[in-house]
């Protein structure tokens, strides 16, 4: 059986993972890289983080984004979420505070999901270079949709 899945259950497989695509365009092209992210259910909406680069200078210049994570366990039995939301760079104080969330929502669904506890982001997420802050960012969640296949036994 496939069908679409509800909000609840979007929102259930975003807080369940903390590894998806993320997409933006570039030049009138898109691009899709990994990363690493939170989903956070008080402000429902995405939080991650990168260094300086071709991701964030163009995220910067077209704020239209979007998120792909899936579970599957197989062809016939597997989940998949799409978020459509904007990219808003955060600064200061909002920074730090949901770089802390981050850490401690991404620590939480890996602690759930494989019984392992990290100390640090560098255990979980891509290092930056200690001399460069991290450039803390939220998508903003316009739309959450998904589906689903599971095979009756």
């Amino acid at each position: 059986m496939r069908r679409n899945m509800n909000q609840e259950e979007c929102k259930a497989l975003l807080g369940q993972n903390y590894i998806g695509r993320l997409s933006y365009i570039s030049g009138g092209h898109p691009f899709i890289v990994p990363i690493t992210f939170y989903y956070d259910p008080d402000t429902h909406s995405i939080t991650s983080y990168s260094s300086e680069g071709h991701k964030i200078q163009e995220m910067r210049k077209n704020t239209a984004v979007c998120l792909g994570v899936d579970e599957i366990a197989s062809i016939a039995n597997w989940k998949s979420v799409l978020v459509q939301g904007t990219f808003e760079e955060l600064s200061r104080i909002d920074a730090k505070h949901m770089l802390h969330e981050f850490s401690d929502g991404v620590k939480k669904v890996i602690a759930t999901i494989y019984g392992e506890h990290p100390k640090y982001i560098s255990e979980f997420s891509a290092k930056i270079d200690a001399e460069e802050a991290p450039i803390v960012f939220r998508i903003n969640i316009n739309e959450l949709t998904g589906k689903l296949r599971v095979t009756n036994l």
